[in-house]
């Protein structure tokens, strides 16, 4: 069967490339394959997630480059390498220009620890997320995947998921809960719905 190909770029623990890795095997994701796993980081443990999974990994430090167009040059040369149909950040620390998402219309997509429109855009990341859901006081938080464009969390919406806030939460319980019950259920779905339609548009 024809399968998107698709590239993951990671930062750090590879939390969210576990839930894709794991979708992929037990059959949720039908219509793509991780081909490559990409950080900017080589100290990422994601690197030994895609290794153990038998998945190319490739880095591309960010500070070794001294300006962004070079840095997403490589990107470019390693995703035309391995012909790759889909861009998944997950949990990649690096903003991406206008003249890199634009290469890529509706072929890149991202998983934020908020329902958007609430606390995204610049500087919301990681736990900042979740200590500013706890700061305003919100009852419902979640997850949303989007479409990335040049405007940081501001690409058109595919999937999102609520989860309760309990007044026990600290950050790093509500994290954990989000990425459980939220990220890791969405993401590999929207995986498999743009997937899906890549395989179909390759198909006409």
């Amino acid at each position: 069967m024809l399968k998107a190909r698709i590239a993951v770029l990671v930062s750090g623990g590879g939390t969210n490339l576990q839930a894709l890795i794991d979708a992929q095997n037990s059959g949720i994701i039908k219509h793509g394959e991780i081909s490559v796993v990409i950080s900017n980081n080589a100290d990422a443990f994601a690197l030994t997630r895609a290794y153990n999974s038998g998945i190319p990994r490739e880095v591309v430090p960010k500070a070794k480059f001294n300006s962004q167009q070079k840095f997403e040059k490589e990107l470019i040369e390693l995703i035309e390498k391995y012909n790759i149909d889909l861009i998944v950040l997950a949990g990649f620390m690096c903003i991406l220009s206008k003249d890199f998402t634009s290469r890529f219309p509706k072929r890149i997509i991202n998983v934020h620890p908020s329902l958007i429109p609430a606390f995204c855009g610049k500087g919301f990341y990681g736990l900042k997320v979740h200590e500013a859901a706890l700061k305003y006081g919100v009852k419902v938080t979640g997850a949303t995947v989007h479409f990335v464009n040049e405007i940081p969390d501001g690409g058109e919406i595919i999937l999102q998921k609520p989860v309760n806030i309990c007044r026990s939460d600290t950050p790093e319980s509500l994290q954990q809960r989000v990425m459980r019950i939220a990220e890791w259920k969405i993401l590999p779905k929207a995986v498999e719905m743009v997937s899906f339609d890549i395989v179909k548009g390759k198909s006409i």
